[in-house]
């Protein structure tokens, strides 16, 4: 069997899972149990883990955008420092077969955490390149092989799904998608547990139809790992 390597991050700042720890983090519980189910078949499988919630990205600074937009070659010892994180995470995308994203939701959203990780993985001459003379200029170099993403998001009230009342204020799954289809990461499926504010019945069914999507979704992908 083909080892494939799961990509799995937590940017929800909420230490634990719900389920298990009180006021514990609903992302994290769907992203644990994505990938729980997913080894369960397939022990053999490599994990790369990051917490955001306990270590973040750093910010982009002015040192990081001159030290990404000098060429590699003429780069200073100290801007290859500035950029080792960045080069980190580019390098763990470029291993990763699939990439588990557990995260909330912040006002319509993504995290500042989440944010910050796009912006270190979107590189230019790294992940994605330019042609100004093509009609659309953006070249995505991580697209040689399939890299699949799931979105394991939670809301704090309901309705941001395709076809909600609120679908025209989920700025977090439209924008997670288009940053990582510029790098050539068009294959994104997400699933959202709602009603974290409400609670009781309503969360509760919703996680439980999260969980059982997430369950059907770990067997579709892996059926698509074992043919290629």
């Amino acid at each position: 069997m083909t080892t494939t390597t799961l990509l799995h991050i937590d940017a929800s700042p909420r230490s634990g899972r719900s389920g298990a720890v009180v006021h514990g983090s609903h992302s994290r519980r769907l992203s644990h149990h994505f990938v729980s189910t997913w080894q369960a078949a397939r022990p053999h499988d490599e994990v790369i883990y990051r917490d955001f919630g306990t270590a973040p990205p750093q910010a982009i600074t002015g040192d990081w955008i001159h030290s990404a937009f000098t060429r590699a070659e003429a780069r200073e010892p100290w801007m290859h420092e500035v950029l080792a994180e960045s080069d980190a995470f580019i390098a763990e995308l470029r291993r990763a077969d699939v990439i588990v994203m557990g995260t909330p939701m912040y006002n319509y959203s993504a995290p500042a955490t989440v944010k910050a990780w796009i912006d270190n993985i979107v590189r230019v001459g790294e992940t994605f390149d330019m042609d100004p003379s093509l009609d659309y200029p953006y070249i995505p170099l991580l697209a040689e092989r399939p890299r699949r993403t799931v979105l394991l998001t939670a809301h704090g009230s309901s309705g941001f799904g395709p076809g909600g009342m609120q679908a025209h204020l989920n700025f977090l799954v439209p924008g997670v998608k288009a940053a990582l289809g510029l790098l050539g990461l068009h294959e994104v499926h997400d699933i959202a547990v709602e009603h974290a504010e409400d609670r009781g019945d309503l969360l509760d069914r919703s996680m439980t139809e999260a969980l059982s999507g997430i369950e059907q979704l770990v067997r579709d992908l892996q059926a698509k790992v074992q043919v290629g």
